[in-house]
């Protein structure tokens, strides 16, 4: 049996760990938290630091076939790369492209540099859209109506034209000279621009060749999502991700088929087969709803990582939900239907199912 190690137990790692479950794969943890979000979902959870404890983890190594780096955190990142060469399994990873994805200006100048469409740097006039040019999460991320509202504004604050339209999202999975463009998403972003909900959208191959040719212009080998708006001036680029996202690949695994951490594996193994068109295999709403006075009310994923525990609450035929009992409760909800009615019918039912365990 397969089994892979995780290097980091938050969001990201319940993605990884949720997919290699689906796959019949073993999952290792290595967190220093003492109580990563996803340590009652693994098979073995090991709580320390590598980089004070480099020959444990090179211990570690030798009994499990792939290590997924799944936090942003740039020491312990740099870390892994410098130790690779010891290790005795892949590190499913690309840390040249994510040198470029961790920073929101460089990723930009990449852009700029091959051709892709993006919102425009300082427009002229308002409304701007205000992000910080190194976090994925949305923190300090808004929108400006008035010009005098720039002021005192970090200068290291990226600042854009603001477009309205849907926020969308593809995955790639590169072995280096071939690159596997997978499932395009929706993100339902909240009010403070976190994300609360994916769905899967129809096929878009405008969408699907700009993704092609940032990963291809990187050579990628390895995971990265690109995040574009669908805007009245056609799709634009926000970001690019190198490193195995949360939220998404679960709904692209529901939807077409394809199982994210089964690809990864492949482009480091054999290699991966282009897909010019994902699979239609259902309809699967992935969403995060926070238990508020006895209302379900929809909640970004950064409540969520704030917790301390995960765990499968409930499960039927089309329907898995986990929870996490932190200082808040916070429900995640997969729902997975033959079309959207469908989804949306046994999401109903696990809204009514919460209720009767929570009395709302």
């Amino acid at each position: 049996m397969t089994t892979i190690c995780l290097i980091g137990g938050k969001l990201q790692g319940f993605e990884v760990n949720y997919l290699a479950r689906k796959a019949g794969m073993n999952v290792v943890l290595i967190d220093r938290n003492k109580k990563p979000l996803v340590r009652n979902i693994v098979d073995e959870f090991f709580c320390f630091d590598i980089v004070q404890e480099p020959e444990r983890f090179i211990a570690i190594s030798k009994d499990v076939d792939a290590i997924i780096p799944v936090n942003e955190n740039l020491e312990t990142l740099n870390f892994i790369r410098d130790i690779s060469n010891k290790l005795d399994c892949p590190v499913l990873f690309d840390f040249d492209a994510y040198h470029i994805s961790m920073d929101k200006k460089r990723s930009k100048e990449y852009f700029a540099s091959i051709g892709i469409p993006t919102p425009d740097d300082r427009p002229s006039q308002p409304p701007y859209f205000v992000k910080p040019p190194c976090e994925s999460s949305s923190i300090g991320t808004k929108i400006i109506y008035d010009e005098s509202e720039l002021e005192g504004i970090d200068p290291s604050m990226m600042i854009e034209e603001y477009l309205e339209g849907d926020v969308v999202s593809l995955e790639i999975i590169g072995d280096g000279e071939h690159f596997a463009v997978v499932k395009e998403t929706k993100v339902h972003i909240d009010e403070t621009y976190d994300c609360h909900m994916i769905t899967p959208i129809d096929h878009d191959p405008e969408f699907r060749q700009i993704s092609y040719q940032l990963a291809a212009n990187l050579n990628l080998k390895g995971i990265m999502d690109v995040e574009a708006i669908a805007s009245d001036r056609g799709l634009k680029v926000l970001e690019i991700d190198a490193r195995f996202p949360s939220q998404t690949p679960t709904a692209v695994y529901h939807s077409s088929g394809i199982n994210l951490v089964e690809l990864l594996m492949q482009a480091f193994t054999e290699g991966v087969n282009e897909i010019e068109k994902a699979p239609e295999k259902g309809y699967c709403i992935f969403e995060h709803l926070l238990l508020k006075e006895g209302e379900l009310v929809p909640v970004g994923e950064h409540v969520l990582s704030m917790g301390d525990s995960y765990d499968l609450f409930h499960e039927e035929n089309g329907l898995e939900i986990f929870r996490t009992d932190g200082k808040e409760t916070v429900f995640t909800l997969i729902s997975k239907g033959i079309n959207e009615d469908d989804a949306q019918a046994i999401r109903s039912r696990a809204i009514a199912y919460i209720g009767q365990h929570y009395g709302h």
